[in-house]
């Protein structure tokens, strides 16, 4: 995890078929696939990425994920910093 002042990047592994329950939160998000597949759902609707590819969340929305069948890595960067991630 790398935080700045207004901005933060967390590096995530996952172990295949992890699901990461649908929430929302206030912050803007991007979310870079470093390896692997995982099928997001995002605002209700179902989206598979993988290696490559990039998404955005506006802040308040809706999403979830299911990683497939192998590893996963993703990068997220979030602005402002999640304060609940530097409790952890």
């Amino acid at each position: 995890m790398v935080v700045g002042q207004k901005v933060m990047m967390c590096r995530f592994r996952f172990a295949p078929f992890v699901v990461t329950a649908e929430h929302s939160h206030p912050h803007e998000q991007m979310t870079l696939v470093v390896q692997g597949k995982v099928k997001f759902i995002i605002s209700g609707e179902e989206r598979i990425v993988s290696a490559g590819d990039v998404l955005y969340f506006p802040p308040d929305n809706r999403h979830g994920a299911t990683m497939l069948e192998e590893e996963v890595i993703l990068i997220d960067i979030f602005s402002p910093i999640r304060e609940d991630f530097l409790k952890k």
